[in-house]
């Protein structure tokens, strides 16, 4: 049954006119963005296929052009649409976090590095350098790849703080597995940066690591 059939109570636009984007689910959300769904199916019935073909919205908004483009009822046009929207709230969250020191929104720096690392089918190293007030400057990329001890060099993290004249550092990386919890590579490679950057008196405030839909924090952990 077409969604315009359904009682307006059930509804996912009038559900988020009447109760608000919160009271709606993943698929009802996408839902509204997808607008129309496929012959037999509605755009809900679609958006629950592209979250479980997907697992979840972390790894439809990493997906593909091509990926993407494989689902009947999408096309090229969503795949620019999905992106674009993901990088409103890439930028949104950036905003935010140029505005406030991120030690007051801690949240916020999450959503923020979640939302770059989330979904990703390889490792990706992560550099956010903070100004003395602890704004965002800016997120700079370290790495790609397998994370080892040889592939994240602190010299160039030094190196790259100051060019940027940074007062303190946060690091992230991603685990494709989706397992969040940090291994015994990533506390030497934390070590490490550690203590190059402590030459230079620049403090290490935090490493994310993020996995599917959850992530771990070595500030929190007791361990930085």
């Amino acid at each position: 049954m077409p969604i315009s059939q359904w009682p307006d109570q059930e509804r996912p636009r009038e559900r988020l006119l009447n109760q608000g984007a919160g009271a709606l689910s993943d698929a009802e959300l996408l839902a509204i963005f997808l607008r129309t769904g496929v012959a037999g199916r509605s755009a809900v019935d679609l958006a629950r296929e592209l979250l479980h073909t997907f697992e979840g919205l972390a790894g439809l908004m990493a997906a593909s052009k091509e990926e993407i483009c494989t689902i009947r009822g999408l096309g090229e046009a969503k795949f620019v649409q999905l992106q674009a929207s993901l990088e409103l709230a890439r930028r949104f969250l950036a905003s935010e976090l140029r505005r406030d020191s991120v030690m007051s929104s801690p949240q916020a720096v999450r959503d923020y590095l979640c939302y770059h690392l989330q979904g990703l089918g390889e490792e990706h190293f992560l550099l956010l350098l903070l100004d003395s007030q602890h704004r965002v400057i800016r997120l700079e990329p370290l790495s790609q790849g397998t994370i080892d001890a040889a592939s994240v060099y602190p010299r160039d993290v030094v190196k790259r703080t100051l060019a940027a004249n940074a007062a303190a550092v946060i690091l992230a990386h991603n685990h494709p597995s989706g397992v969040a919890e940090p291994s015994q590579t990533d506390r030497h490679i934390t070590s490490r940066i550690q203590q190059a950057l402590a030459l230079v008196d620049v403090p290490v405030l935090d490493h994310l690591v993020v996995g599917q839909g959850h992530s771990c924090s070595f500030a929190e952990r007791g361990w930085i």
